[in-house]
């Protein structure tokens, strides 16, 4: 998914979004432990999506509360 559709959602859509993610990485750790993953690729895009989606909701949060830049 790309940065500028995630920046649409919500903050409890990605955080929705995050966990769904995780554990569909938690199931492909096992799947690639077994030697059952096909698509090991998979593990990487799954992990850079959920770093995307963090770092979105860090800048809506910072967003939400502006602190004092520069101080």
């Amino acid at each position: 998914m790309k940065a500028a559709e995630l920046r649409d959602k919500t903050a409890d859509q990605l955080q929705d979004e995050i966990l769904k993610l995780k554990k569909e990485q938690f199931n492909m750790r096992f799947q690639k432990a077994t030697g059952q993953l096909e698509n090991t690729a998979q593990v990487g895009k799954v992990r850079r999506n959920i770093a995307r989606m963090k770092t979105i909701l860090n800048e809506q949060a910072a967003k939400a509360k502006p602190g004092r830049a520069g101080s």
